[in-house]
């Protein structure tokens, strides 16, 4: 009798006179792929379509075919083939130039922080106070003077406004290396150690030059030898090549200074000394060096709108630097530097600083400033001078003996740098004519400032004039004394 109480499919064996538990029954085995096949094999049954559709099918059944035209079963020549390219072409082109030009992309500002160098800037010595001013006010960093320069800090940019602008350097210096050495072995070494190659090029000449002081080595020959050998092997180790010296006019200046115990190794950024503007063509007899010249008159205390006169004027030095600071006419604007030349050179910048200097620049004007010489010849090259750097219009000039001249304004600056007897017969014609200078000065000048420079400490002495300041001055390796008489009406001794 079956139990009708229990579920469809479950059976109930008793094993052992007891009772088991419910199992399900299991359903008969069938292979995945089976059942796979046989839903695929259950398709949709197809709709019937509607009468108007089988009939617009059976009327287009019984059309006969639209016959091709001649044109289209004919391949097409090449004539014609080539002649839709050019077509193509032609019209890419016009309409890739009638595209509007894209326009130029911003400038990124560079916001890494710029790396500092340091420096050393030579002048005149008797020129560092003045020079450190200058620089200053550039923005250079840790200025310290020493004898003949001073050391200051800054980028590289700074290094470019020092060139264009400075008015009292000579040289520009970058320190690359420094250290201790006790023989020649030893600036070699150092030499070797500075990657120039990421400086300058092996394909520019070099020129070495050496300054020592009190240092033991016994030729400076060999040790710039050996410092020229640094760098050249320093190349053929990183590119095979060796760069070419060239001791007249090198691309690149190479400047050690030795002292007891210590080297130092500069890369002379400015080439040509920095006093060759590029501006005289004609010099005296007894010239005078533009940077020097110019500290003169930063010395003197000369504002660019007061009155300036030279009464011995010779080719104009003194003439044409003032016209420059009067007309904010930057020195090294007419001229190119050693660092132009280098690897690490910032074209951009260097672009943007000449710009704005050349921007700066006042207009040529005639301005409060004259020179007088008695020589002929001495005038015909201050004009000259004056003409090729655009200046003879700021400049007033005359033939005039020092002896009879009048003073062109009621106050202003003399500055002069008279001759200084060199064999016997100067000697006494210069001592009989420095008392009559003397007199001409404070009998015609009253209420000026005359600053004189001389070689000769006893030729001063003949003005009888009490100058107010002694200020010890090098036109190159020839010490001199800058005198400053403060000139007033009646005697001044």
């Amino acid at each position: 009798m079956t139990d009708k109480s229990k579920s469809r499919g479950t059976l109930s064996i008793n094993k052992e006179g007891g009772e088991g538990k419910p199992r399900q029954a299991k359903r008969p085995a069938t292979s995945r792929r089976v059942n796979i096949e046989r839903d695929r094999s259950k398709k949709p049954a197809p709709r019937p379509a509607p009468e108007t559709a089988w009939k617009d099918k059976a009327a287009a059944e019984d059309k006969p075919p639209r016959a091709r035209s001649a044109r289209s079963e004919k391949p097409a020549p090449e004539r014609t083939r080539a002649r839709t390219q050019e077509a193509r072409r032609d019209g890419g082109e016009a309409r890739r130039r009638e595209r509007p030009a894209a326009a130029p992309k911003p400038e990124r500002a560079d916001s890494r922080p710029a790396r500092i160098e340091q420096f050393f800037a030579t002048c005149p010595r008797g020129l560092e106070n003045a020079l450190a001013e200058e620089l200053r006010a550039l923005g250079a960093d840790n200025i310290e003077t020493t004898g003949g320069g001073v050391t200051f800090f800054g980028p590289m940019t700074l290094c470019y406004a020092a060139n264009l602008h400075s008015r009292l350097a000579t040289r520009i210096l970058l320190r690359v290396s420094a250290g201790k050495y006790q023989n020649e072995e030893d600036v070699y070494q150092g030499a070797l150690a500075v990657f120039w190659h990421k400086w300058f090029d092996v394909s520019r000449t070099i020129a070495v030059k050496v300054v020592a002081q009190d240092s033991p080595l016994k030729s400076l020959n060999f040790i710039t030898l050996r410092i020229k050998d640094g760098v050249c092997d320093r190349f053929r180790e990183e590119s095979g090549q060796r760069p070419s010296v060239q001791t007249l006019h090198p691309d690149i200046r190479i400047r050690a200074f030795l002292t007891r115990d210590r080297y130092t190794l500069y890369l002379d950024t400015s080439g040509e000394s920095l006093y060759k503007r590029g501006l005289r063509k004609q010099s005296g007899a007894a010239p005078i060096n533009e940077n020097l010249a110019a500290g003169i008159l930063r010395l003197s205390g000369w504002q660019p709108d007061e009155p300036l006169y030279d009464p011995m004027c010779g080719s104009g030095t003194f003439l044409m630097e003032a016209a420059q600071m009067a007309l904010n006419i930057a020195p090294g604007l007419g001229r190119d530097f050693a660092f132009e030349r280098m690897l690490r050179m910032d074209a951009r910048a260097w672009a943007r600083m000449k710009s704005d200097a050349q921007a700066a620049c006042q207009p040529v004007r005639p301005l409060p400033i004259y020179g007088s010489d008695v020589m002929g010849r001495s005038l015909r090259d201050a004009d000259s001078n004056l003409k090729a750097a655009g200046l003879r219009e700021a400049v007033t000039l005359s033939k005039a003996d020092i002896l009879e001249i009048e003073p062109p304004a009621k106050s202003g600056v003399v500055v002069m740098n008279p001759p200084y007897g060199v064999r016997l017969g100067e000697e006494e014609e210069l001592a009989a004519l420095y008392p009559k200078l003397g007199d001409v000065l404070k009998n015609r000048f009253a209420n000026w400032r005359a600053c004189i420079i001389s070689a000769d400490a006893n030729l001063p002495r003949l003005i009888r004039l009490s100058a107010s300041k002694k200020t010890p001055l090098f036109n190159g390796a020839l010490e001199c004394r800058l005198y400053e008489y403060k000139l007033v009406a009646g005697s001044n001794r």
